[in-house]
């Protein structure tokens, strides 16, 4: 029992790193944002694929473990809480401690990525409303009325106002 919580400690702390840098990855994103660099918000997403990647490897370990306890403990593994744990650990302070403080410090992690996550998705919904009004105005300016200009012969000759003639091509 004592090697298996050892290791989930320890799978543990690793998680909550990779999300430290996932949220050092957010964080960075928010100005990259602002500016609508796409390039560079390109890179740090392919950043954050690689450390996903890391976290799913560690939380299907972690969940592993988490298993093998239960069955040591004779619990469900579908209703056993680290907080449960914690408790469970109360005749050896010392890893009743750390379990605490790793869980702690998971909770802060992950309640500040969900604060700038939430965060830079408003900022992306904002652009793409920028996006949209942009694109209607465009759209606006080619259903412009006509000028009132007319021939000799009383035809009418007037342009459209405020358009140009081109328009943008996606085909080509």
């Amino acid at each position: 029992m004592a090697s298996l919580m050892e290791n989930l400690m320890d799978l543990l702390e690793q998680e909550n790193s990779e999300y430290e840098k996932l949220l050092e990855l957010s964080m960075q994103k928010t100005p990259v944002i602002i500016e609508g660099d796409i390039a560079k918000l390109e890179k740090i997403t392919d950043e954050e694929q690689i450390i996903v990647g890391r976290v799913n490897r560690l939380d299907k370990e972690r969940e592993k473990v988490m298993k093998d306890i239960a069955t040591v403990l004779n619990r469900d593994v579908q209703t056993l809480k680290l907080s449960q744990l914690t408790t469970l650990l109360a005749g050896r302070p010392a890893e009743q401690k750390r379990l605490s403080d790793i869980h702690g410090r998971l909770k802060i992690t992950m309640n500040q990525m969900v604060r700038v996550n939430d965060q830079n998705r408003d900022l992306i919904q904002s652009s793409l409303e920028m996006i949209q009004y942009n694109m209607n105005v465009l759209k606006s300016m080619k259903a412009a009325p006509e000028t009132a200009n007319y021939t000799r012969d009383a035809f009418n000759s007037g342009s459209t106002m405020g358009s140009i003639q081109k328009s943008f091509d996606a085909k080509q």
